[in-house]
């Protein structure tokens, strides 16, 4: 499916106001507004998911709806000037992923309706009142449940039943950053293992806390979620097949990817149900009357290639677990 690409003048500064006005005004189909903490290239699987589900609903690009969109390739400084461009634009509504992308939109406008299948500390963030009636401009599904870093932990210390001291990779800007930090810490103190924590927030330092978490000598690591790690996932990968650290991750694109073992939501079922508050809201209703819902498919995901190049016999019992295992 083709996108159109967005002109912008030099420096990247955001097409011009009147520009945007008559654009809307002349608009003769909805416009939905799409801003993503990764890339277009990185988020295609649950973008496909997205379109899909608008699909199944009867919409159509271009008969029943427009697109324009905006990525920030994981660099989340630039959501501020992003979000400004998007809200800019005019359109009836906006699908904006993860949470960070949508605290960016809201810092512009609390008035244009926002979608977002990643939502995460919503409440504590201002974005809603509450998940049964949310009450503002923005609405969605959850895109984690409560004991899913610890649940990592478990998947870390079952592959590497050794393990002494587990490596754990975040991003403190994340709206959930400190939840996940938390359960990771105790379900490891649990297990008698050290956690030690290492913290990236760009690409490059994505580089350094691998390196970092290399040069600590961890028996196993874990990259909780992000959408940082999620645009780098291949790099990522690479370095823990070069480093020889079984690494555990959120998402099943990792494990696509190379990585050894994922444990999270389904994004792109979360994706794909998304698509029906969209369709909600074109239809007039409002997004502080839609209930934000919890993910319904978790899934666990095994790359036997990756666990035989490490050396590793994965216990036929997570073998027997998991919802996918790649050979």
């Amino acid at each position: 499916m083709k996108r159109r690409e967005f002109v912008t003048l030099l420096g990247g500064v955001a097409v011009g106001w009147p520009v945007a006005a008559r654009a809307q005004a002349a608009r003769t189909r909805p416009l939905i507004g799409i801003l993503g903490g990764a890339s277009r290239t990185t988020a295609k699987p649950q973008l496909d998911a997205f379109f899909d589900g608008l699909r199944s609903l009867g919409y159509v690009e271009g008969r029943d709806f427009d697109v324009q969109d905006r990525w920030t390739d994981g660099r989340n400084e630039r959501l501020p000037q992003l979000a400004q461009e998007i809200v800019g634009l005019g359109p009836d509504v906006i699908f904006a992923n993860p949470t960070p992308a949508v605290v960016a939109i809201r810092a512009v406008s609390k008035a244009v309706p926002v979608v977002c299948f990643m939502l995460a500390d919503e409440i504590r963030l201002g974005l809603a009142a509450s998940n049964a009636r949310p009450g503002g401009n923005v609405t969605g599904l959850l895109m984690r449940v409560d004991g899913m870093a610890g649940k990592q932990v478990e998947l870390a210390s079952e592959i590497v039943p050794s393990a002494r001291r587990i490596g754990v990779i975040f991003n403190q800007t994340s709206a959930d950053a400190s939840a996940q930090r938390n359960e990771a810490e105790t379900a490891a103190r649990q297990r008698q293992i050290e956690p030690v924590f290492v913290e990236a927030r760009s690409p490059a330092e994505v580089d350094n806390a691998l390196k970092q978490i290399a040069g600590e000598h961890v028996d196993v690591g874990i990259v909780l979620y992000d959408a940082l790690f999620f645009t780098n996932r291949g790099r990522i990968a690479e370095f823990a097949a070069s480093a020889r650290l079984p690494m555990v991750y959120s998402a099943r694109d990792h494990a696509e990817a190379g990585g050894l073992v994922s444990y999270g939501i389904s994004l792109q079922a979360n994706s794909r149900r998304s698509a029906t508050y969209i369709d909600k809201i074109l239809r007039g209703e409002k997004p502080g009357d839609l209930p934000i819902e919890f993910p319904t498919t978790l899934e666990l995901v095994v790359n036997l290639k990756t666990a035989k190049a490490l050396g590793l016999t994965v216990p036929p019992t997570l073998l027997a677990r998991a919802d996918e295992v790649i050979e």
